[in-house]
């Protein structure tokens, strides 16, 4: 607890304090749960702790863009603009607040305890492998992992060469097609040829998951080495056949997180039909906002919620009669137009960037293909295809041994590898690969300046 303090207060300087409030308040919201038995007194309690969760996560995340809105529509009755410097942001608050969310409402659910040892619960909120981005950890999957958990060499194994695999996927993939991304993206309407703008999204399809789920990678295998066993938080989405399917797959803990704190309460598939195509679109407008204080996210968890409902109106039957490779390239198009939104810095130059995708825009001056691909680039789109579609599970998957044999039993996790009577040659190879991957890696990030990480700014 006290490193995951010091990690933080490492980045954000005194907005660490931010996060210190948040500790506080909610640890003392979680005894005052424990302590009021009565319906209504536990109610008014969690609502308190959801105004505040929340308050504190609209000040420093959305204040900005409610005050640009408001003198947007109140200029033309001749209002004088609002004068507000948005405070700064302090780094995985969208994170550790929903941290502290589940805490009280599992609590007032009765599906966990109250943490009564500080230090515990302050860990939950702090741990510093996925306290800047994820993934979200529910307290009723964690809870008695706080106080009970125990550091096994098995885990220690399995967690390097997880974060090893994840730090791979982010220095040696993401960042190469990032910057192509970037570099596209920041093209004039007149330079954005066809070619060079569907390049453009195919590099931020493969980035954004490369570089997400290779934190997510990072994050699980730190927490295995300390003794923690977290949830997977993708699995393998650009696989998938529909959009429906595209949700288990894809940010799996926030998937989860919508669907116990925001579908269900808001009765999930209890109710009528119209009901539930709501509640859909109401999540994923929720969802979009939540990652960021800009239209574009509401387009693209818009987009996303209105397929969810059309596949519930029928869409999806049709789909699911249709040859698998139209299936995925359905599910592709969906995903990489709303990547546009995600991307884009306004509504208008994503709507401009689909123009060029179709050739509808007015290209004087565009730039070549040859401009963005060079060998490293076809190497990282090739290999992130590669990755995405889970080839390279075996390099971190959970292995055992066959029937008979009594060594090298690890936990299942999304895959396992099975291995022979001597399975010593296949894991060697495995480790071999996984010391190469650690050492590019290491040397790429030693002497690259290009290193973002696209989550830190939800």
């Amino acid at each position: 607890m006290l490193f995951s303090i010091v990690f933080y207060a490492w980045g954000e300087r005194l907005f660490f304090l931010v996060m210190i409030a948040s500790i506080v308040l909610n640890w003392v919201f979680g005894l005052l749960l424990d302590r009021f038995t009565a319906r209504r007194s536990a109610q008014l309690v969690v609502a308190l702790a959801v105004v505040v969760n929340l308050g504190l996560l609209g000040f420093y995340k959305y204040s900005g863009f409610f005050v640009e809105q408001f003198n947007l529509l109140s200029a033309p009755l001749g209002f004088t603009p609002v004068a507000f410097d948005a405070p700064h942001l302090p780094l995985g608050i969208s994170f550790f607040t929903f941290h502290a969310l589940s805490y009280v409402i599992d609590i007032y659910r009765h599906e966990a305890a109250a943490q009564r040892n500080p230090v515990d619960f302050a860990l939950y909120i702090s741990f510093f492998p996925q306290l800047v981005a994820g993934p979200i950890i529910r307290y009723h999957d964690i809870h008695t992992q706080l106080t009970e958990r125990r550091t096994r060499f098995d885990f220690v194994v399995s967690g390097t060469e997880r974060f090893v695999a994840g730090f791979g996927k982010k220095m040696l993939l993401a960042n190469p097609l990032g910057e192509v991304t970037d570099s596209i993206f920041a093209l004039s309407a007149d330079q954005l040829s066809s070619s060079v703008a569907w390049l453009g999204i195919a590099c931020y399809t493969l980035q954004i998951y490369l570089d997400f789920s290779a934190y997510s990678d990072m994050a699980i295998g730190l927490a295995r080495v300390f003794g923690f066993d977290f949830l997977e938080n993708f699995n393998y989405p650009y696989t998938s056949r529909s959009i429906q399917e595209f949700w288990r797959r894809w940010h799996i803990s926030l998937s989860n997180w919508f669907r116990d704190y925001l579908y269900i309460p808001l009765g999930g598939n209890r109710v009528a039909e119209w009901r539930i195509l709501l509640n859909l679109i109401i999540v994923f407008l929720v969802c979009g906002f939540w990652h960021g204080a800009n239209w574009t996210f509401v387009v693209w968890g818009a987009i996303h919620g209105l397929f969810l409902v059309l596949e519930r109106l029928g869409l999806g039957a049709v789909i699911a009669h249709l040859p698998s490779p139209v299936r995925y390239v359905y599910v592709m198009l969906v995903v990489m137009v709303a990547w546009v939104f995600f991307r884009a810095d306004t509504v208008s130059d994503a709507l401009t960037y689909l123009s060029a995708m179709v050739g509808r825009n007015s290209v004087t001056n565009d730039a070549s293909l040859e401009q963005f691909v060079d060998p490293l680039v076809l190497i990282s789109l090739a290999f992130g295809t590669i990755a995405s579609m889970g080839t390279f599970t075996r390099l971190t998957a959970d292995w055992r041994c066959r029937a008979g044999q009594t060594r090298g039993v690890l936990k299942p996790g999304l895959d396992t590898l099975v291995v022979g009577a001597d399975g010593r040659l296949a894991l060697l190879v495995r480790f071999s690969l996984l010391m190469l991957i650690a050492w590019f890696s290491a040397a790429q990030m030693a002497s690259g300046t290009y290193n973002p990480f696209i989550y830190f700014r939800f």
